[in-house]
C-alpha cells in the first residue's frame, strides 16, 4: 500500500510539473502587446492594425448616423436594420453591439501603441518616427471615445492596454463632460505629436486633430472654439472644396476635398456598397434614399448638383456614395473640409455673426450650383445650416447626430422619448461587467 501511495505523489508530482511548463509556455497564436511592439516593423504593424480596427466599425457606424434619421428607409429583409429604421432598437441589436464592441477594440489597439512605442528601442524608428504612430494612435482613441459618446453618453473610459481581465475591473462608466474631456485631452496630444503631409488624407495628422477638435467643440456648444479650429483647417491649402461635387466620391479617391478617409484596396475591401446597390448590380439594396431626401436632391435650389448621389428612378432609385460595385474600394469618409464651412457657419451663427455664418453657408450652396440662402434671422440662418448638412452629409454619419445634439429629434422625427436618443449598452456587456449601467428606457 506504501509502494501504491508514494507512486501516487510521484506521479502527481510529474504531472503537475508538467503542468506548469505549459503554463508558462507562451501562446504560439497570440502574442502579449508587450512582446508585439519590439521594433520599427512592428510598431508600424501596430498602428495599421489600430487603423484596421476603425475600418471594421466605421460601415456600421454610418448605418447608425443615417438610418435612425430620415434620410435613409428600411428596405430589406434583415430584422437589425428594421429596428434601427423604427427607433425600436434592443439590446441586443446586432448593428449596435458590433459598433460598440469593434469601437472599443480600436481602443485598446491604441492603447497598446500608447503604451508600448514610445519605449521601443531601435534605430530604424526615429524619436519623430515614434511621435508620428503615437499621436496617430491618441488621434484613433480620441475618434473612438467621441463616437461612443455621441451614440451612447458617457461610457467607461480604458486608457491601459488590457494584458488581462483584471485590467478592465473597477471602471465605472464616465458622465458625457468626462467622456468628451477625455476625447480633447487626447485630440490636443494628438495634435502636439503630429505634423502635416500634403498627400496625406487616410493617416491623422495635426490637421486632422484639429477638424475633429473643432467637431467636438460643436457638439459641447463651444462656439468660439468651434469657430477657431474649423477657421484653422478651412485656412489649411492642402484642403478645398472640389468641383462638381461627386468629383470627391467618385475618382481618384483621397481628393483634396478629404480631410481624414478610410482607405480600402482590392486586397482589403470595402463590401458597403452592397448594402446600397439593387439586387441588379449584385446588392441587398437593405438601405435606400427615403422619399423626402430624394425629393431635395432632385429638387435644383436644394439639392443641385448633389443629385449625382442617386440613381435610378421611381421606387427604385438608389445611393452612389459607395460606388465602387466591380472593385469594392470605396473609402469611408470621416471628415471632409464642407463639414468644416457648416461648423464655423453654426458656430457664427450661434454667436450672431450672420453675415459670416451666411458666407460659409453659401459656400457650400455655391459648390453645388445652388442660389445663395434667403435667410435673414439667427433662427432661420441656424434651420438653413441644418438642412444644408442634411443635403451635403445625406448618406454620411451626421443626420441622426446633428438632430440629437441639437435636440430636434423629437420635433423632426417624432421621437420625443430622449431616452431613445442614446443607442442601449450591449446587453453582454451590462450582463458580464457589474460597473456597467444600461442606459435609460432599455
Amino acid at each position: 500500500m506504501k509502494r501504491i501511495y508514494i507512486y501516487g505523489v510521484l506521479t502527481a508530482a510529474i504531472s503537475m510539473a508538467s503542468c506548469k511548463k505549459y503554463l508558462d509556455e507562451k501562446p504560439n497564436n497570440s502574442i502579449a502587446s508587450e512582446d508585439a511592439i519590439v521594433d520599427a516593423g512592428t510598431a508600424n504593424a501596430a498602428i495599421t492594425g489600430a487603423y484596421d480596427k476603425v475600418q471594421n466599425y466605421y460601415a456600421n457606424y454610418t448605418t447608425l448616423g443615417t438610418m435612425p434619421a430620415d434620410n435613409v428607409v428600411f428596405n430589406g429583409t434583415l430584422s437589425q436594420y428594421l429596428q434601427l429604421d423604427q427607433n425600436a432598437i434592443p439590446t441586443d441589436n446586432v448593428i449596435t453591439v458590433a459598433v460598440y464592441e469593434g469601437i472599443y477594440q480600436a481602443i485598446n489597439s491604441a492603447n497598446s501603441i500608447i503604451a508600448y512605442v514610445p519605449d521601443v528601442s531601435d534605430p530604424s524608428l526615429s524619436d519623430d518616427d515614434k511621435n508620428t504612430i503615437v499621436g496617430e494612435a491618441y488621434f484613433i482613441r480620441a475618434l473612438g471615445y467621441f463616437d461612443l459618446a455621441r451614440g451612447w453618453g458617457g461610457v467607461q473610459l480604458q486608457l491601459q492596454p488590457t494584458t488581462d481581465l483584471t485590467a478592465l475591473t473597477g471602471i465605472k462608466r464616465s458622465t458625457l463632460d468626462e467622456t468628451y474631456d477625455q476625447v480633447e485631452a487626447d485630440l490636443k496630444q494628438a495634435e502636439s505629436l503630429l505634423a502635416d503631409d500634403a498627400s496625406t488624407r487616410d493617416r491623422a495628422q495635426k490637421s486632422t486633430a484639429i477638424a475633429l477638435l473643432a467637431r467636438l467643440a460643436l457638439y459641447r456648444e463651444q462656439w468660439a472654439d468651434a469657430e477657431s479650429y474649423a477657421s484653422e483647417v478651412i485656412a489649411n491649402t492642402k484642403y478645398t472644396l472640389v468641383k462638381p461635387y461627386n468629383t470627391f466620391f467618385t475618382s481618384p479617391f483621397l481628393s483634396d476635398e478629404s480631410v481624414f478617409e478610410l482607405t480600402f484596396s482590392s486586397n482589403d475591401k470595402n463590401s458597403y456598397w452592397n448594402l446600397w446597390y439593387p439586387s441588379s448590380y449584385g446588392g441587398q439594396y437593405t438601405l435606400k434614399p427615403s422619399d423626402s431626401i430624394v425629393a431635395k436632391l432632385n429638387d435644383a435650389s436644394i439639392g443641385g448638383t448633389r443629385n449625382s448621389l442617386i440613381a435610378g428612378s421611381g421606387s427604385n432609385v438608389y445611393g452612389v456614395l459607395y460606388n465602387t460595385v466591380s472593385s469594392s474600394t470605396d473609402p469611408l469618409y470621416v471628415i471632409r473640409i464642407a463639414e468644416l464651412y457648416l461648423i464655423r457657419a453654426e458656430a457664427r451663427a450661434q454667436q450672431n455673426k450672420l453675415e459670416g455664418a451666411l458666407s460659409d453657408l453659401n459656400t457650400i450652396r455655391a459648390r453645388a450650383d445652388v442660389a445663395p440662402s434667403t435667410a435673414t434671422t439667427q433662427a432661420a440662418v441656424l434651420k438653413a445650416i441644418e438642412d444644408e448638412n442634411s443635403v451635403e452629409f445625406a448618406f454620411e454619419a451626421h443626420r441622426w447626430f446633428d438632430l440629437v445634439r441639437t435636440e430636434r429629434a423629437g420635433e423632426v422625427l417624432g421621437i420625443t422619448n430622449e431616452d431613445y436618443w442614446l443607442f442601449p449598452i450591449p446587453l453582454s456587456d451590462v450582463q458580464s461587467d457589474p460597473d456597467v449601467t444600461q442606459n435609460p428606457g432599455y
